[in-house]
């Protein structure tokens, strides 16, 4: 039994507050997880259809970095999902109550890229914990580190950082709405403006059942979000797949981070260049997210 689930039937008697996330994290300690796909690939080409890759770039040989996003995934039975679309109980989910989740950034080192239609195992582990003090109150950092492999051989090596908060939340601020496309001096642009088709056929590719990416009304009345929300995930894919079309030499690393959330109908600037910076941007020159990207042989 945990900390806070004596606490949470304290509170709802009106006892006392929630524990704080230091005393929830305490002891929580979960195993490593294994778990294997056959990389099939149709999930593949299904990616490539909502990203819009160009034909040239539509190998289905190997995956290109962070195409993996679409396999390996688990379904649970529709009772097991919480309020918010996600798994009420899942084993890298931290023991915090009336918890929100936010995809804060990671990194991915490529040692060689996955193969399509060979089977690859993933073995993911906790990394690391903390807590810090936010503009909103505590939140608790987690990290998970995974490692890929085909036939023994070490492929990808991927750290993910998330980021909890507990309570119910409170309205937001998120100023203006750009409502036109920045400028930007990178040599590598493209222009894109999320809409609720595209967010709803990723979803449904990542397994991404959170309803801050289809539902309206659950978006503007529980979450606060003046619309529905641009995946983080998604941004990445553009940052990395524009330098896919544009650099000469494969992207062997990527290094990002979520900064401010991107709302579908919102108009952003994915930019980059051969020195690996990139970032989507909304006017006026405000960066949502960013990468460092390597480029290998």
């Amino acid at each position: 039994t945990f900390p806070w689930e004596a606490a949470k039937i304290d509170r709802a008697e009106g006892r006392h507050p929630l524990p704080s996330l230091e005393a929830c994290l305490s002891g929580w300690a979960p195993e490593a997880a294994r778990s294997t796909d056959q990389l099939l690939p149709e999930r593949a080409r299904a990616l490539a259809a909502v990203l819009e890759t160009p034909p040239e770039l539509r190998d289905f040989t190997a995956l290109p970095p962070l195409w993996h996003w679409v396999y390996f995934h688990q379904w649970p039975d529709h009772s097991a999902l919480g309020a918010d679309g996600h798994p009420a109980n899942e084993h890298f989910l931290p023991p915090i109550p009336d918890r929100r989740r936010m995809f804060a950034g990671g990194r991915l080192l490529v040692d060689r890229p996955l193969q399509l239609g060979v089977p690859a195992e993933r073995t993911s582990a906790l990394l690391r914990t903390s807590v810090k003090q936010g503009r909103t109150g505590e939140l608790a950092f987690v990290t998970v580190r995974s490692e890929y492999r085909q036939h023994g051989q070490l492929c990808l090596t991927e750290e993910q950082d998330h980021v909890y908060r507990s309570g119910d939340g409170s309205p937001r601020d998120f100023g203006d709405r750009p409502a036109h496309h920045p400028r930007s001096d990178a040599p590598w642009q493209q222009r894109f403006t999320g809409d609720p088709v595209r967010l709803f056929r990723f979803s449904a590719l990542t397994a991404n059942s959170h309803r801050i990416h289809y539902d309206l009304a659950y978006c503007q009345q529980v979450e606060h979000y003046p619309d529905l929300v641009v995946h983080g995930p998604l941004l990445v894919l553009l940052m990395t797949e524009l330098a896919r079309q544009h650099a000469p030499q494969p992207v062997t690393s990527v290094d990002y981070r979520f900064r401010r959330p991107v709302f579908a109908g919102d108009p952003v600037l994915i930019a980059g260049g051969p020195d690996g910076k990139f970032s989507v941007r909304t006017e006026p020159d405000n960066a949502a997210a960013t990468a460092e990207l390597g480029f290998g042989q």
